[in-house]
């Protein structure tokens, strides 16, 4: 039940208020004068406020103005016998959500008071998600004690730092890694940490739509702009006016789309389809792909201008074969993690699950780290995880330790280890599209695209 806190000088019907609220099972506090019922909320921090506006000592609207400064989020409802536009729209400029006139209906206010407690704790709750996701999201989240997760840290803290004092977008960054690195968590812990934390963080997925239907989705469209325009839509960048814009897998955005972006770039204006003028945006674009995009340009499936651009910071995130015993503090980590949220009791790694991750290669990184653990707590049937446990690839017992020379059959470049990643995923599930999309963690789309770009196709039988 809520916390209600009523500010009325007229006693009987302060008293009828509480007692109408307490039969519902609120708690209910009484305060007859404007200071008083301050000094109440200072101490009980309330989660609706009833204020009559003609209050002894401090009328209404200040009342209001101060319990907005206590608690952002507190619900307030005013009551005046003098109601008026001109005294709802102050209302409502000072923190009122509502205001009601006297003689007051119970059963109104009921409706009102509801409807407050709803919005309430439906606040609250967005402000602990927001809160959980930010601890989950933050510089701190990138766990590691490798040089290269160091340094990663050290760049993020300085990139963040780098605003311009005149408000205007921040410098783009370009972050590098295999899949499943981490990227997106990169690119929140930038946002997160830098002044921009309070506005958006937007992200869109470059792989995910045909280049028709990104174009739309990243600059919008005035009404009327095509067939089915009936009504404006506001592009992705120009929501993220204020914050930050993740590009993800930018690499694989059409040219034409390049060329787009690059002048959003440039001049700090976005123009949506079927537009006549510029809107102006400062946002900050933070660009993430697991391609080498110098290599691309020269290959002419990217502009170099562009590559330019988006490199005035560049962030690489070291792949988890690189990072030694950082595999046994993520998957500590992720060990606790997953205990917690399924309610299962704490599990420790025995000597053979610990040598099992320190020499698996890992070629799906922290997200196949992340997921094997994870499958691994469901099936578990003690307190300690062994080897078998993990379900590795039996190759993994016998692979050489981490910065040793891999076998001549291993793949050797990014493009074969993703080729060969993708072909292992289709395989386990007996080629079904869906279900390796689920377990790779993209979509079905992107798998195609992927399956198409290394000529993947299942093997007429």
């Amino acid at each position: 039940m809520a916390r209600l806190l009523v500010i009325e000088d007229e006693l009987v019907l302060a008293k009828n208020i509480a007692r109408y609220f307490e039969r519902q099972g609120h708690d209910v506090a009484l305060a007859h004068d404007g200071r008083a019922g301050l000094e109440m909320a200072r101490e009980g921090t309330p989660d609706v406020v009833i204020v009559d506006f003609q209050l002894p000592l401090l009328d209404g609207l200040e009342v209001i103005r101060e319990l907005r400064r206590l608690d952002e989020e507190v619900r307030i409802v005013m009551v005046t016998g003098h109601g008026s536009i001109n005294l709802a729209v102050e209302a409502m400029k000072a923190g009122s959500m509502d205001l009601l006139t006297k003689p007051l209906s119970l059963a109104s206010l009921d409706e009102v008071v509801q409807r407050a407690i709803r919005e309430r704790a439906g606040r609250t709750q967005l402000r602990y998600y927001r809160q959980r996701e930010n601890r989950h999201a933050s510089i701190d989240a990138l766990l590691g004690e490798c040089p290269g997760m160091q340094k990663l840290r050290e760049l993020v803290r300085a990139v963040a730092q780098s605003e311009p004092t005149d408000r205007s977008p921040a410098a783009p960054v370009l972050v590098q890694g295999e899949t499943g690195t981490g990227k997106e968590l990169v690119a929140r812990a930038c946002h997160l940490a830098s002044q921009r934390a309070g506005g958006p963080f937007i992200e869109v997925n470059c792989a995910a739509l045909p280049a028709a239907l990104m174009e739309d989705e990243l600059f919008g469209h005035e009404k009327g702009a095509f067939t089915d325009a009936r009504t404006r839509k506001v592009g992705l960048i120009e929501a993220a006016d204020g914050g930050t814009l993740f590009l993800d897998e930018i690499g694989e955005l059409e040219l034409t789309l390049q060329a787009k972006l690059l002048r959003v770039l440039e001049d700090l204006k976005v123009r949506p389809i079927g537009a006549l003028q510029d809107r102006k945006v400062n946002v900050r674009i933070v660009a993430a792909t697991n391609r080498d995009l110098a290599k691309e340009a020269e290959a002419g499936r990217f502009r170099s201008d562009l590559v330019y651009r988006l490199t005035v910071f560049q962030v690489r995130i070291p792949p988890l074969r690189e990072r030694g015993d950082d595999v046994l503090l993520l998957a500590r980590e992720f060990l606790q993690q997953l205990a917690t949220r399924y309610a299962r009791p704490p599990l420790s790694l025995d000597e053979t699950a610990i040598d099992a991750l320190r020499a698996y290669p890992w070629p799906g990184n922290v997200r196949e780290l992340r997921n094997c653990l994870e499958r691994a707590v469901l099936m578990q049937r003690g307190p300690l995880l062994r080897a078998e446990d993990l379900g590795l690839p039996e190759a993994a017992a016998g692979a050489p330790p981490p910065g040793a020379a891999h076998p001549a059959a291993a793949p050797t470049s990014l493009d074969a280890l993703e080729r060969s990643h993708l072909v292992a995923a289709l395989e386990a599930h007996h080629w079904n599209v869906s279900l390796a999309a689920r377990a790779l963690q993209i979509t079905r789309d992107t798998l195609r695209y992927r399956m198409a770009k290394h000529g993947l196709q299942r093997a007429e039988r």
